[in-house]
């Protein structure tokens, strides 16, 4: 809880409204801007001011509302930019890029496309995009690392059977987000669980319920749109040239570090151009890494422009006032309702304390630290169970950071992808279903226990 309400020094942080005045700046500038573009039928409309152009003024305004000095304001923006999550989303960012960039240079994705449409019916083509990135992600424990992997595949595959890329999309970032809320060595479930002083597997039981029906939801509707427009030619599969990404998947799969996953794909797959392309040297492969590096510019900027406004927003009072506030809602509530209605109030507390904290850190492992404190004193007061607060905590992490177009994961799709971070998002069909299931399993359950007791 320490992390809500006491600022560096030790002293407690005064909830403050205004200190989430720069998010509203940078969504009015980032979605508004892009939206009203659109309507005025602009091509690449999101494209016309960048995100990190964007995170400029709202970071500005950030320093100016500071109540600290100058000086100190920016201290505590570079600490922002420079947390450990933020360093670690940058340096995949980097190594995914440079992965994709020499895979594609030496003819890795082709052959590895070829591969999947030779396997995958167009009939299944989605769910099987999906399926796969579910278990790398429920394997490695992290969204980022599985989108890193399976991203540039699935395009190639999409482009070749002529079907909907931010379609295609979608499904790859609702397939890491069911692996990543589901795995037992992911953050999130670690985060929740330890916060809410409950055991893993109990934490997965209560997860599994809510989490299975959305994905089979998702399933049946990726199998609906899943028809391919053209039925693409594949050739002979040329194993030494899908050979990185075999190994980056079986590594994934055993659990390796996704540093260290993706640094050996950009080792093998280098490996495979200089062996096997006479034309293809060391000099082209160091610029293909390079020009890997350059493709992840604009979500490397903004993933540290977010990180340093959302610590100045939690210094500021920002994070500390939407705790606040859902606890205030709750007590009010609890005293004028029955037990069975006090507590669902607290688990829909309890959901919406980490989603709007999700929406400041853009980062779902950060907002289930935040506010995991909280939580816990939420669910102890009004008799909700530790795993059940745990799930909450992770679900709706999860369904939050899967529907940010200021999330990382969004942005690394945009990237890889080519496409505005919101086309992404939009059909990230799982989260939806996701935060329909949750919902729903919230007034189910207490509806029954009431109807028990009545």
């Amino acid at each position: 809880m320490s992390n809500t309400t006491q600022s560096q020094s030790g002293q407690p942080i005064a909830p403050s409204a205004l200190a989430l005045l720069p998010l509203g700046v940078f969504l009015t500038l980032f979605i508004g801007v892009g939206s009203y573009l659109t309507f005025q039928g602009v091509d690449f409309a999101f494209y016309q001011l960048p995100a990190p152009v964007a995170a400029l003024p709202a970071v500005v305004v950030a320093l100016l509302i500071s109540k600290n000095k100058l000086n100190k304001a920016i201290e505590q923006f570079i600490k922002g930019v420079g947390h450990g999550d933020i360093i670690a989303m940058c340096m995949i960012y980097l190594l995914a890029g440079a992965f994709a960039s020499v895979a594609k240079a030496t003819g890795g994705v082709d052959a590895t496309v070829n591969l999947g449409l030779s396997m995958l019916p167009s009939s299944l083509i989605l769910p099987g995009i999906f399926v796969i990135s579910a278990f790398i992600a429920t394997a490695m424990g992290t969204s980022m690392g599985t989108i890193a992997a399976v991203a540039p595949v699935a395009l190639g595959i999409a482009q070749a059977a002529g079907m909907d890329v931010a379609l295609t999309a979608g499904v790859v970032l609702s397939g890491a987000m069911f692996g990543d809320n589901l795995s037992i060595i992911s953050d999130t479930t670690i985060a929740s669980t330890r916060s809410q002083g409950c055991q893993m597997r109990d934490k997965f039981k209560e997860n599994i319920g809510i989490a299975l029906p959305a994905a089979i939801a998702a399933i049946l509707l990726f199998a609906f749109s899943s028809t391919a427009t053209e039925v693409p030619a594949t050739g002979d599969v040329e194993w030494l040239k899908v050979l990185p990404y075999i190994t980056i998947l079986v590594l994934a799969v055993s659990g390796v570090n996704v540093f260290v996953v993706l640094s050996l794909g950009i080792v093998l797959a280098g490996g495979v151009g200089l062996a096997v392309t006479e034309e293809y040297g060391l000099a082209t492969y160091a610029k293909d890494i390079y020009a890997g590096f350059g493709n992840m510019q604009e979500i490397f900027l903004l993933s540290m422009l977010i990180g340093g406004m959302g610590e100045l927003m939690r210094q500021q009072g920002g994070l500390a006032y939407l705790t606040q506030l859902i606890s205030r809602v709750i007590n009010v509530f609890s005293k004028a309702h029955s037990k069975g209605q006090n507590l669902r109030a607290s688990e829909l507390g309890i959901a919406s304390l980490v989603s709007l904290t999700n929406c400041c850190t853009a980062n779902n492992t950060v907002a289930i630290i935040v506010s995991g404190g909280v939580a816990r004193e939420l669910a102890e007061t009004n008799g909700v169970t530790p795993r059940r607060a745990a799930s909450l905590l992770d679900i709706f992490s999860c369904v939050v950071q899967g529907i940010l177009p200021y999330g990382a994961q969004g942005l690394l799709l945009g990237s890889v992808f080519g496409l505005s971070p919101l086309e992404v998002v939009s059909h990230s069909y799982y989260c939806f279903f996701l935060a329909i299931a949750a919902i729903a399993a919230v007034f189910v359950k207490h509806a029954a226990r009431e109807a028990t007791t009545a």
